[in-house]
């Protein structure tokens, strides 16, 4: 198994919704949200930032405020703008393409990087200010947004994943959750909690593919391999859904989720009711629970996932979002420096934890004091969420991104799943093949 560190995705409030994206002239529609932040500058140079997160808008706001009271020789005049997810994609796809109308900076979601890695990417590299900073970083997350050895995408979190357990339900079974070490022990543990307590250890997914994802990447597999070849019915990717499908029908730990997701209203709040003893999710998924699951605060804590094997990897990365600079910017310095400056630095990663939430990144900031003052998270959870992810931080897996990605994710919610998991039709690996066969023929049209 490649130890690859990951940089992967988002730790708290911020992925709850996907708000709406920047524009420019080239827009087909008003933004949803305008920002300019030091409008009042005089002799301020404009930069235009678009975005698909409104919440994202609130770190650039401060970064920019921030960059002008310690650059004042070099100010900026930031027009950040918020559009719907599709909206803001597909413009700016458009833009670069056509060669004009692309704003200076842009933020570009995990899958749909790799649309504009394609031919020649019309983004500028980054290494300048990477390559000197890179050992600080969760490293695999830039390997999702780079090509050819060039860095063009800026993370903005981690997004490892964890376990949240139901302390009480656990308590309840008499289960010591420190002493869950492989998903064999996940197993036993579930027995126990469902012969003590009545209650499912957790619950299967099928109308969302991250949570097998996260479970895939840690046996070092993935849906593509390093050359984008489509890797779907590989026997570790057989093995993670022939586990899940036991889960329900063999051990009878866990039921098929209500809603189908953990994003659905359904699952919120049978979860709420305290009827499920833990649940796989990145860490940005802590402010679901914040939100939609308010009467568990003070019982979830938070742990490593269990591993295949013992000394195996007991994390995964899931979700995304690179922010780049454009080639049509007309001030290449300036975009790129304070680029850097609102993602790379030291500042910028404690700001990604106290203003959206998410966990930066930047492994070697999280045991600075800001992320030890109290907040709703070390509330809700406990204080050790941060020791849990300098804990797993190396053994996340770098994954492989395709434009045929957002393929696999319709197979396995409109095909895979139900025919498996729900109607159990098929096999695992029956099922697999046959999603397969699907999208290799779409990849040869």
């Amino acid at each position: 198994m490649k130890r690859k560190s990951f940089l992967v995705t988002v730790i708290g409030l911020a992925m709850l919704t996907l708000a709406a994206c920047g524009g420019s002239s080239s827009s087909s529609g008003e933004a949803d949200e305008t920002t300019v932040i030091g409008g009042d500058i005089e002799g301020a140079t404009e930069l235009s930032f678009w975005t698909f997160a409104g919440l994202h808008v609130d770190l650039f706001e401060d970064a920019a405020n921030s960059w002008n009271e310690e650059n004042p020789d070099r100010p900026i005049k930031l027009v950040a703008e918020t559009y719907p997810f599709d909206q803001m994609h597909n413009n700016l796809l458009l833009a670069l393409q056509s060669g004009s109308g692309a704003p200076d900076i842009a933020d570009i979601e995990i899958s749909r990087f790799p649309n504009y890695l394609q031919g020649v990417p019309q983004l500028l590299p980054m290494n300048d200010h990477v390559t000197p900073v890179i050992d600080k970083f969760v490293e695999a997350r830039f390997d999702i947004y780079s090509k050819d050895g060039m860095y063009y995408g800026m993370p903005t979190h981690v997004g490892a994943s964890v376990m949240y357990y139901n302390k009480e339900i656990m308590d309840e079974a008499g289960v010591d959750v420190e002493a869950i070490k492989t998903w064999d022990d996940y197993v036993e543990a579930g027995k126990q909690v469902k012969e003590k307590t009545g209650k499912v250890m957790t619950t299967v997914h099928t109308d969302d593919y991250l949570p097998m994802f996260q479970m895939v990447s840690q046996r070092g597999s993935d849906w593509f391999d390093e050359n984008g070849n489509l890797t779907l019915d590989a026997p570790d990717n057989v093995e993670v859904l022939q586990y899940l499908h036991d889960l329900v029908y063999v051990h009878e730990v866990a039921e098929i989720t209500p809603g189908g997701q953990p994003h659905a209203e359904e699952f919120y709040a049978y979860m709420n009711e305290g009827n499920v003893g833990s649940l796989a999710m990145p860490i940005w998924f802590m402010g679901r629970f914040l939100e939609n699951m308010p009467d568990l605060k003070g019982k979830m804590m938070i742990q490593p996932l269990p591993a295949w094997e013992e000394g195996g990897f007991r994390s995964a990365g899931m979700g995304g979002t690179g922010t780049v600079v454009t080639n049509q910017t007309e001030h290449e310095e300036l975009a790129k420096d304070f680029l850097a400056y609102a993602k790379l630095t030291e500042r910028a990663n404690e700001k990604l934890w106290t203003i959206l939430g998410f966990d930066p990144p930047r492994w070697d900031v999280w045991d600075n004091p800001v992320f030890k003052e109290d907040n709703a998270f070390y509330q809700y959870f406990g204080d050790n969420i941060f020791e849990v992810l300098l804990d797993v931080r190396d053994e996340i897996n770098a994954i492989n991104v395709t434009q045929y990605t957002p393929d696999v994710a319709n197979e396995f919610t409109t095909t895979i799943f139900n025919d498996v998991l729900r109607q159990q039709t098929k096999t695992p690996e029956e099922g697999l093949k046959s999603a397969q066969q699907v999208i290799e023929s779409k990849m040869q049209d």
